[in-house]
């Protein structure tokens, strides 16, 4: 069993905790994410690491409750416990060697970029952050992001916070303006991951993207994660899930997406005709 130590609320079904997994805490590294099940019955879902603390043994997760795991788990209060949490898996980000990084978070997608700006920042990279989500109370993690970003830059969809637009119009009037960058980070929403690579191929800056497709066991065997990249198959739970996003198949990702939504309607019409319980 692992304590939930923080439990916050950072926007409408948008959830911030911390929790106690000193073994997690000491091994991870920005990039790589967590499996865990709320209870011995429950399914097991991946969640990407969104900062960890070795000395204190903590690993946070936010998350947003979507789906009939999520909203479970955000029943559960600060001093609970949820039954297993598993990591830190998949492939470390390859965050060295780069003077000028553009990192570009949509979302949710938010969170797991952040250990990876401030990886870039105590390394002395250069670091942009561009944030963009649907209005002002989606933008998350701004204060922290603040202090190890050297410039970051606010869209909302509706215009409430920001610039009104798209992560893609901030990014382009970077660009156009002059701002030089040897590599840009995008996570975020598909469709946000697949347009960011297709400006940033226009500009001829290598990019890298961060893959979440269905994943059941997070070590390779399920192959419920494959996506399909340059041509050949990977697993995002193995091989990733940072992928160069030049090269990635987002249409047939976002497809793949889309397959279980009439299960996850069944989930979640479980929950509404019995109520959030095991």
């Amino acid at each position: 069993m692992f304590k939930i130590v923080k439990k916050e609320k950072l926007a409408e079904n948008l959830y911030w905790m911390d929790i106690a997994a000193p073994l997690v805490a000491q091994k991870a590294m920005p990039g790589q994410f967590v499996i865990l099940r709320v209870h011995d019955r429950g399914e097991r879902i991946p969640l990407t690491i969104a900062d960890y603390d070795r000395k204190k043994g903590i690993v946070t997760i936010i998350f947003q409750a979507v789906g009939k795991t999520t909203i479970l788990l955000a029943t559960k209060e600060q001093g609970g416990f949820i039954q297993d949490f598993v990591g830190p898996l998949g492939t470390e980000s390859k965050l060295d060697g780069f003077e000028r990084v553009l990192c570009i978070g949509g979302g949710v997608g938010i969170a797991p970029l952040y250990p990876q700006v401030k990886y870039l920042f105590q390394k002395g990279t250069h670091v942009d952050v561009i944030l963009g989500a649907k209005s002002k109370e989606y933008i998350i993690l701004e204060e922290q992001i603040r202090k190890v970003a050297h410039d970051v830059y606010i869209t909302t969809d509706d215009g409430s916070y920001g610039q009104k637009g798209f992560v893609t119009d901030a990014a382009k009037a970077l660009l156009d303006a002059g701002h030089k960058y040897d590599h840009v980070i995008a996570i975020g929403p598909l469709i946000m991951m697949k347009m960011v690579s297709k400006l940033t191929k226009e500009y001829g800056i290598s990019t890298t993207v961060s893959m979440n497709p269905i994943m059941i066991d997070g070590t390779g065997m399920c192959g419920g994660c494959r996506v399909t990249v340059g041509g050949q198959v990977k697993y995002a739970c193995v091989d990733g899930p940072d992928f160069d996003g030049h090269l990635v198949d987002f249409d047939e990702a976002m497809r793949r997406q889309s397959v279980y939504k009439d299960h996850e309607k069944s989930a979640l019409d479980s929950i509404e005709h019995r109520g959030v319980c095991r």
